[in-house]
């Protein structure tokens, strides 16, 4: 039988491709569940499984999902172990997607999940500036990115973000978050969009890294998958060259980067 990992009263886990542990205000937040073994879906293939088997996250308060039409952000265990969660928190057309149990948010709306802790739906958009927009006006899909408020610390959460615009309004809102976990990895299919990123390629998330100003930047969505065009060693680089790689979070995928526990 696997056991719960520990808890701390601030740490920060990496499981593999977009997914996060967030353990903050003695809560235990998991953003976009993927737990399946490596996987063929057809346009997506997940090369890797996760560092951390989702039975030693079974305590986990709160999920939060991004978007539920795709594999690469909740597959099929992701989606079980979601749907087991106390709270689940994501869009509105995922949430229908979904079903009962899960709560949608529109860009802005916050849903108290504790007392004195919060979590905001920002906006976000899955791929370029001028992509075409589908029956409902998204470009690629519906996503939303989220801030997570929690009794003084903030933490930014970009979900499938390409828009660096709209990681400004948060900026503009809410200031400073103390944390930004940053989707990267320059997402990528032919099918899509023209081959065009899908999420911010590593330049960009070093730039979305300077806009937030966040002192504590963790990258994840960026290893695990094979339409992942820029994997840990670019957002290094990128980070590096801008000057700011003491902001960028190098904790191995399956360790803790905790500030107390």
């Amino acid at each position: 039988m696997t056991s719960l990992l520990p808890r701390h009263d601030t740490g920060f886990l990496v499981v593999g491709g977009p997914t996060v542990v967030i353990d903050v205000a003695g809560l235990r937040i998991v953003s976009d569940p993927t737990f399946d073994p490596p996987t063929d879906y057809g346009l997506l293939r997940k090369t890797r499984g996760p560092a951390v088997p989702a039975q030693a996250l079974a305590d986990a308060d709160v999920v939060l999902v991004s978007h539920a039409d795709h594999a690469d952000n909740l597959d099929a265990a992701g989606r079980d172990f979601a749907l087991a969660a106390p709270r689940l928190l994501t869009c509105p057309g995922s949430a229908r997607l979904l079903g009962e149990g899960a709560q949608g948010l529109a860009p802005w709306e916050a849903a108290e999940v504790a007392d004195g802790v919060g979590v905001r739906a920002v906006p976000a958009q899955h791929g370029p500036a001028d992509g075409q927009t589908d029956a409902a006006g998204f470009v690629n899909c519906e996503v939303t990115g989220f801030l997570l408020q929690a009794r003084g610390t903030t933490v930014y959460l970009s979900g499938d973000n390409a828009s660096l615009e709209l990681v400004a309004q948060v900026r503009q809102r809410f200031g400073v978050p103390d944390h930004a976990v940053l989707h990267a990895g320059r997402a990528t299919v032919p099918a899509k969009l023209g081959g065009r990123p899908l999420s911010l390629s590593a330049e960009r998330a070093s730039a979305a890294a300077q806009v937030l100003g966040s002192p504590h930047v963790v990258v994840a969505h960026h290893t695990g998958w094979e339409h992942f065009a820029d994997g840990p060693g670019a957002t290094l680089r990128a980070f590096r060259d801008a000057g700011i790689l003491d902001r960028l979070d190098r904790t191995p995928e399956g360790q803790w980067s905790a500030e107390s526990e």
